[in-house]
């Protein structure tokens, strides 16, 4: 029987839905999914059998222009993961104009070698009316010459499973990269991390969310079954600290409960989870930081 295995990198501009795509393939919360844009830092890894194909999806930080240097970092992962995937899948939501960052993201797949299989996905196609979804699926296939272009809703499920089934076919012949049941390659800390800070972008707003970021500190396995997990979330400023403490310690209680519940869900275990704040003014500047998130530090130098 043959075997197929590789990867599909999802790129396109923040918020473009994404997560919510590799969610959906891979049947499980691997990606952080937030209402609030450039959530997704490293490449998340989720991994998808159909048939006898195994799709690895590499869902990239969103592609905007950059102005820190995580934002620079996180730029340059996305395009690393579409340079290294066997195919490509981008991703447009249907009920915006073509802005300025898509025609950067087609400017950028025209970079890359004319033999990479390219496909076009327009999302959320549940907003839109018919007229308005052929036009902009003629405009963009007119701007690039995509191998196959689908329509769907990540979140619904509409056109996921022909996408799916596309992609299965178009991977090269080979070994499983993965066990079977493994569904994200990413280590189960930091997974721990990203959903500790998703309920921080959820329940925080304004530009707090992207002036912290949250570690997986220790990992306690336990006799009866459960583990111990102790996290820090680094904050650039004392007031920063207050905003994520909440009155009488009560925010960070919050989610505190919903990330363990979350994790038990997602372990089918008993958790205990301990959250700590600490300021570091300059956690953006430290390469360490940036490796906990599977960054390059040095990527945010260019």
């Amino acid at each position: 029987m043959t075997t197929r295995a590789g990867f599909v990198a999802l790129i396109g501009e923040p918020n473009a839905g994404k997560s919510t795509l590799t969610n959906h393939m891979v049947g499980a919360k691997v990606s952080i999914v937030t209402h609030k844009v450039q959530t997704t830092r490293a490449r998340i890894r989720g991994v998808a059998i159909e048939g006898e194909t195994q799709i690895v999806f590499v869902d990239t930080p969103g592609l905007f222009q950059p102005r820190r240097r995580l934002d620079r970092a996180m730029v340059a992962a996305a395009w690393g993961g579409a340079a290294d995937a066997d195919v490509i899948v981008l991703l447009v939501e249907a009920h915006r104009v073509i802005s300025e960052g898509v025609e950067r993201i087609l400017e950028g797949l025209g970079e890359l070698p004319k033999t990479r299989r390219i496909a076009l996905a327009i999302n959320k196609i549940d907003k839109v009316e018919a007229p308005v979804l052929l036009a902009l699926t003629k405009d963009l296939n007119d701007r690039f010459d995509f191998a196959k272009t689908f329509l769907i809703s990540a979140e619904k499920g509409h056109g996921v499973q022909d996408l799916r089934n596309w992609l299965a076919g178009e991977l090269p012949e080979g070994p499983w990269l993965y066990p079977e049941d493994q569904i994200a390659d990413l280590p189960l800390r930091m997974i721990a991390a990203e959903m500790t800070r998703e309920k921080l972008t959820l329940r925080l707003h304004q530009e707090l969310p992207y002036q912290l970021t949250v570690e997986t500190e220790s990992w306690e396995e336990r006799k009866d079954g459960s583990a111990r997990i102790d996290q820090i979330v680094y904050v650039a400023r004392d007031g920063h600290k207050g905003i994520v403490l909440g009155n009488k310690g009560e925010t960070i209680k919050a989610i505190s409960k919903a990330a363990r519940e979350e994790l038990e869900e997602f372990l089918g275990r008993r958790i205990h989870l301990f959250v700590q704040v600490k300021v570091r003014s300059n956690w953006l500047e430290e390469a360490e930081r940036y490796s906990e998130m599977g960054l390059d530090f040095r990527d945010g130098n260019k």
